[in-house]
């Protein structure tokens, strides 16, 4: 800023300030007011569903998740059947969370191996449909 020598300066010094000021003012009321609608329920539920779609990593980890419980699920009422007893229930449980935790940390080696099985299905049914 240059040295202020006169009245003159000054009233043009503060008034220079004074607008440097009220443009600061509505730059923060801008960003304050886009911090605010960011944070709006809505935007947040937007943002968070965005981020899930956009990262490959988290959508594998929920789907061998849930293919673990479903794995977990489906033995354990194969386990137990129709059974009343409290000591097969309680190890239809065990076995439920144990199936759960092996197929949910190994749900890719799974997902490999069932995508390599079924193709060699389908191999050997085209191989049988092109011999006849």
């Amino acid at each position: 800023m240059q040295k202020i020598t006169s009245i003159d300066d000054l009233k043009i010094a503060i008034q220079l300030l004074e607008n440097e000021q009220a443009q600061q003012g509505r730059e923060l009321k801008e960003k304050a007011m886009q911090v605010y609608d960011s944070f709006r329920p809505v935007n947040l539920i937007t943002s968070t569903i965005s981020d899930i779609a956009k990262s490959p990593f988290l959508i594998d980890n929920i789907m061998g998740t849930a293919m673990g419980l479903a794995t977990g699920y489906l033995s354990k009422s194969l386990f137990i059947g129709t059974s009343v007893s409290g000591i097969r229930k309680l190890l239809g449980s065990i076995l439920q969370f144990g199936v759960t935790n092996v197929v949910a940390q190994n749900s890719e080696t799974i997902k490999s191996f069932g995508r390599s099985l079924f193709q060699n299905l389908f191999r050997k049914k085209e191989m049988n449909i092109e011999k006849t």
